[in-house]
């Protein structure tokens, strides 16, 4: 299997001048077909990378759109196995796309963090977000993700102090996800000024991309992410449209598909204008 999809991707983008769209779907919301159509559907869409959240019963990060994915993908049935079933899948008729995984560590935990990257790497993902695991406590599973060529990407917080990003950064790789907003995924948008702030430092900090998420839910929002960073996370927003959706009893309707691959080309025109 090809190595390094994550850097590959990131310097085919910067060559090209331009930076990464990175949509999130939430494993098996509403139903694992349509979330496998979705999955599908997104590098044709202008997906230049694709971030999987993995459903958990106690998602302590996730803002409320995320976490009604979350419960939706948890009722049709969703567990790390299957969603790594997901990404087998989808490695069938794609290659080259970078795949993250998203989620919390007790399902790790419950699955054995060596078999889970042996597996996780079989499978075809690329990266790791494990939001609740700081780099102190990343000696259950850095080990076996080294082994197996993930990359751990870590979270960088507005409040993160020039000592505390250094901590951080070292135990990078793939790229780095700065979260601009404090709080929750998805609860407000981010302030352009202060992006423009923040990502210089921890461009002087690392040689590693820089992605922007929490808070980009619109076109334009992507597009300045893109500019002033590398690439953009959008995820509440497509949560929301995926909800906005379903039929009374929460089920997909004919054009779930489409208004959320829909909604990914809009914001993938954007990014890749932006800087033109």
């Amino acid at each position: 299997m090809t190595r390094s999809r994550i850097k590959a991707r990131f310097a085919a983008l910067k060559a090209e001048g331009r930076g990464a769209l990175i949509p999130f779907l939430e494993a098996y919301d509403p139903d694992p077909a349509t979330s496998m159509a979705i999955l599908r559907g997104l590098p044709g869409a202008g997906a230049d990378l694709i971030e999987i959240g993995v459903p958990f019963t106690d998602p302590a990060a996730d803002g409320p759109s995320v976490q009604l994915a979350g419960q939706r993908g948890l009722k049709a049935g969703a567990t790390l196995a299957g969603t790594l079933a997901m990404v087998r899948d989808f490695r069938r008729e794609d290659d080259a796309t970078p795949i993250i995984l998203m989620g919390y560590l007790n399902p790790i935990l419950s699955y054995g963090p060596e078999r889970f990257c042996t597996d996780a790497a079989a499978s075809g993902v690329d990266g790791l977000i494990v939001v609740d695991m700081p780099p102190e406590e990343a000696q259950e599973l850095a080990p076996f993700c080294e082994r197996e060529g993930l990359d751990i990407i870590r979270l960088v917080a507005p409040t993160s102090d020039a000592k505390r990003l250094e901590v951080v950064l070292n135990a990078s790789s793939g790229f780095v996800y700065y979260v601009a907003i404090t709080g929750i995924t998805g609860t407000r948008s981010a302030d352009p000024a202060a992006l423009e702030a923040a990502i210089p430092p921890i461009r002087a900090a690392t040689d590693l991309p820089v992605a922007i998420g929490f808070g980009i839910r619109t076109p334009e929002q992507a597009a300045h992410a893109s500019r002033v960073a590398d690439g953009a996370v959008v995820g509440s927003a497509l949560c929301d449209t995926l909800a906005s959706t379903l039929d009374e009893q929460g089920r997909a309707r004919p054009d779930t598909v489409r208004k959320v691959l829909d909604q990914v080309r809009g914001l993938s025109d954007a990014v890749r204008a932006a800087r033109r």
